[in-house]
């Protein structure tokens, strides 16, 4: 199998004032928190989300593994929906020691260039910075971070630091080639 060097940046805030929200985008957009774990709709909005842009590793994740991701403590999913129909989602994975980390955050392709992503991620992390709020006995958090490597969309990167996260951390790992799934075989060809 051939490879491809990949770089990831590694962002984070660490206070809730670092945050420089986006304006919210015009139409019906809202932000809908998904308190039911379903490991079917979360791997569709994987899918959707990720497939053009090779995220790869849930991939292979069993029924029951996803359900374990979605039913730790202080997990949460957050949906953008534009009329009814979603859009894209941040999930939030909480951490050790006050961290965040907004595990996965990405818009299906057909929303792209539309404004929404800015929203949803401005809301995403102020989320990851009340978590503790909805999560009694959850530490405040002091931190949040996510990454971003250079097969993700061309935009994710600048997205990211205009809503106030700073880089930390640049690596250039090799990575096996992989295709672009989408939300189901063939869906690109």
């Amino acid at each position: 199998m051939s490879s491809i060097d990949v770089t990831t940046w590694y962002l984070e805030q660490t206070s809730p004032d670092d945050l420089r929200p986006a304006a919210a985008p015009e139409g019906g957009v809202e932000i809908v928190r998904a308190e039911v774990p379903s490991p079917e709709f979360s791997r569709f909005l994987y899918c959707s989300v990720g497939g053009d842009v090779s995220w790869v590793d849930r991939l292979g994740l069993t029924h029951a593994q996803w359900r374990e991701i979605l039913e730790r403590p202080g997990a949460e999913t957050w949906v953008a929906y534009e009329r009814g129909t979603p859009a894209g989602y941040v999930e939030l994975d909480p951490q050790d020691e006050g961290v965040v980390e907004i595990m996965y955050f990405g818009l299906i392709p057909a929303f792209r260039g539309r404004r929404i992503g800015g929203h949803l991620l401005s809301y995403g992390a102020a989320r990851a910075w009340d978590l503790a709020d909805r999560w009694p006995g959850r530490a405040p958090t002091e931190r949040v971070r996510l990454n971003t490597c250079s097969l993700d969309g061309e935009h994710a990167l600048a997205n990211y630091r205009r809503r106030g996260f700073r880089l930390y951390d640049t690596r250039v790992a090799a990575k096996p080639a992989v295709g672009t799934p989408g939300p189901w075989p063939g869906a690109f060809a």
